[in-house]
C-alpha cells in the first residue's frame, strides 16, 4: 500500500512539472508576441504552484518591465539574483530596472579592513564553511596522529608545524561561518511597493514623518511591531512604514 502512494505521489509530481513546463512556454510565447501581462499570467500561475527557478524570476521580471512596473520588475529580478548571483543577465537588467527608481540614496562607504572581511566572508555560504571546518577538524585529528606514532624526529616537527595551521585555519574558518551566518541572519532586505510611502518615526499613523520612499527602493526590514516594519536605508537612515508598503525578499 505505502509502494502504492509513493508511486502515485511521484505521477503526481511529474504531471506537475510538465504542466508548469507547458505554462513556462507558453508564457515565453506570449512575451515574445508582446503580450505581457497575459505572459505574466502564466508564470504566476507556476509560482502559485509552489515551482521557483532564476529563469522563471527573471522572466517574470522583464514582462513586469516591460509594462513599467517599476517595484515587481526590481523584486523579482532580486528573487531570481538570489538564486542565481553570478548571472550577468540578471544583474544588467536589475540596473536598468533601478534606473526607473525616483529614489536616490547613497551608501555609506566601509573601511578597507571591514570590506575585505566581508568579501572573504560572502566568497562562501555559511554551510560551505562549516564543511571546510569539519576538512580542518580531519586534517589536524590525522596530523596529530601522524605526529604522536612518527619515529622520526623531522616527520614530528612537520606534523606538528602542520597540527597547528591546521588548527589555526580551523579556527578561522569557524569564525568566518558564525561571521557568515550572523550576516545571513541580518539580511532581510524588501522592496517597497507603494507610490510613496510616508516613513514614520515611530510604529504609529500620528507621528510625524521622517521622510519619503517610492515604488522600487530597496530597504533592510529591522523589526516589526504589529502592523509597522522598521527599515533601514543604504545611508544609514531608519524609520517606520506600513506592512502593505514593502514587500520582503
Amino acid at each position: 500500500m505505502r509502494n502504492i502512494l509513493y508511486i502515485l505521489i511521484f505521477l503526481s509530481n511529474l504531471v506537475g512539472f510538465s504542466q508548469n513546463d507547458a505554462l513556462f512556454e507558453q508564457g515565453n510565447t506570449l512575451y515574445n508576441d508582446g503580450k505581457y501581462a497575459e505572459a505574466i499570467e502564466k508564470y504566476q500561475a507556476i509560482l502559485d504552484a509552489k515551482q521557483h527557478s532564476a529563469d522563471l524570476y527573471f522572466n517574470l521580471a522583464n514582462a513586469h518591465y516591460k509594462l513599467n512596473n517599476i517595484a515587481p520588475s526590481i523584486y523579482f529580478y532580486e528573487k531570481a539574483l538570489q538564486l542565481a548571483p553570478n548571472d550577468t543577465d540578471i544583474k544588467n537588467n536589475l540596473s536598468f530596472a533601478k534606473n526607473m527608481t525616483i529614489d536616490a540614496i547613497d551608501i555609506v562607504p566601509e573601511g578597507w579592513v571591514a570590506k575585505l572581511i566581508k568579501n572573504i566572508t560572502n566568497s562562501l555560504s555559511f554551510d560551505n564553511w562549516a564543511r571546510l571546518a569539519i576538512v580542518w577538524v580531519f586534517s589536524f585529528v590525522i596530523l596529530f596522529l601522524i605526529y604522536y606514532f612518527a619515529y622520526s624526529t623531522f616527520k614530528k616537527r612537520l606534523a606538528f608545524i602542520a597540527s597547528l595551521a591546521s588548527l589555526f585555519l580551523l579556527c578561522i574558518t569557524l569564525v568566518l561561518a558564525f561571521h557568515s551566518y550572523n550576516l545571513a541572519k541580518k539580511d532581510r532586505p524588501a522592496i517597497v511597493f507603494a507610490q510613496e510611502s510616508k516613513v514614520k518615526s515611530e510604529p504609529n499613523s500620528r507621528s510625524e514623518e521622517s521622510f519619503r520612499l517610492h515604488e522600487g527602493t530597496k530597504v533592510q526590514i529591522l523589526d516589526t511591531v504589529n502592523n509597522w516594519k522598521k527599515i533601514k536605508l543604504t545611508d544609514g537612515k531608519t524609520g517606520w512604514v506600513p506592512n502593505q508598503d514593502i514587500k520582503a525578499l
